[in-house]
């Protein structure tokens, strides 16, 4: 069977949803469900509960450490991980799933489909160990093998991408990471705050793992392409704004015939 991990935080309504469908449409396939709570002060607790599903809670939230969580507390051979705003669509999800961790006893783990970039990947038939970043894990939609975690448990001390350089190690130690068929789909509205701060850990993370740099010239010039294109973005929702208004002026004035 399959164990079901949820990370979440504050997201009562995404997370009932995501129980619904895992309930409704995947009860067969699914051995568990586990809520991975980060603090929430809504409620997530009852809503879990309701759903029969069981409820962990971390207070220090880390990419790395809260996936350890994840697996660590899961009971079956294969974890599939999903945040509380992403949901499984296709009928067959979990099913494939584990159709190709039964063919393949070297699978570290699988990368589902929720975008086009997975797609393009996917149907390229373009490898983790060529493009670890747009063909390895996700985490949120993706399945990995627990018996391959407890010899290779995800870092705690990076930023973020947790999912990518676990993909990273355990290619090297020649496990294989492939695509399954299984679609998702991810659904997120970050504020402005939670913008920030994913922006600072994912600048952290590219440094870490793809070695990406940043200088000094490289700030100021993200700073003026982003105040030219904030200006730029203005001038532009101000000219269709007021084209709309002179338009509707134009048509109460003249209106058409009706049919």
């Amino acid at each position: 069977m399959i164990s079901v991990v949820i990370r979440t935080k504050n997201q009562s309504e995404a997370l009932a949803f995501l129980l619904k469908n895992l309930t409704e449409r995947y009860s067969e396939d699914i051995g568990e469900i586990i809520v991975v709570d980060n603090m929430s002060l809504d409620n997530s607790r009852e809503i879990a509960e309701n759903f029969k599903a069981r409820f962990v809670t971390i207070e220090k939230f880390s990419y790395g450490g809260s996936a350890n969580v994840c697996a660590r507390e899961a009971q079956y051979p294969i974890v599939v991980i999903f945040s509380a705003h992403s949901y499984p669509i296709s009928h067959d999800f979990f099913k494939q799933i584990k159709l190709r961790f039964e063919s393949n006893p070297n699978l570290a783990g699988l990368r589902c489909l929720h975008s086009s970039n997975d797609y393009k990947n996917f149907i390229n038939k373009i490898p983790a160990k060529m493009d670890p970043n747009k063909s390895g894990l996700i985490f949120s939609g993706s399945a990995f093998s627990k018996r391959v975690w407890e010899k290779y448990p995800f870092r705690e001390d990076v930023a973020t991408f947790e999912d990518k350089e676990w993909t990273k190690r355990v290619l090297e130690k020649d496990y294989d990471i492939e695509f399954s068929p299984s679609i998702f789909h991810y659904e997120i509205k970050r504020t402005r705050k939670q913008q920030l701060f994913r922006f600072k850990n994912d600048m952290v993370g590219n440094y870490q793992l793809w070695h990406t740099d940043f200088t000094f010239e490289n700030a100021f010039r993200g700073l003026m392409v982003s105040i030219y294109n904030l200006i730029k973005s203005f001038f532009v929702d101000f000219y269709y704004i007021i084209y709309r208004f002179i338009y509707l002026i134009k048509f109460v004035i003249k209106k058409p015939k009706k049919f």
